[in-house]
């Protein structure tokens, strides 16, 4: 096994590869699917792209059209269990 390669560093190498990950995701997802980025030829000579369906479509993605029908809260049992006066 290398020298640098210790026990203490694989949560830092856990945290970084998870960090890493989500950048990619993130960056591959506007560049194939963001409707303001335009990366073939034909849409970058076109001034004011007239596109509101598909940007609308890209901003409520599923998660978020998932999450806004949940309460807003993190813990929602453990917050009930200190909550409740019963």
């Amino acid at each position: 096994m290398p020298r640098w390669v210790r026990p203490e560093v694989y949560p830092l190498m856990a945290a970084m590869t998870f960090v890493t990950s989500m950048c990619v995701f993130q960056l591959t997802r506007n560049i194939s699917m963001n409707p303001d980025v335009r990366v073939n030829k034909a849409h970058r000579t076109m001034g004011v792209l007239e596109n509101h369906d598909e940007g609308q479509k890209y901003a409520e993605h599923g998660l978020r059209r998932f999450l806004r029908t949940r309460p807003p809260e993190i813990m929602p049992t453990v917050n009930s269990f200190f909550s409740d006066t019963k």
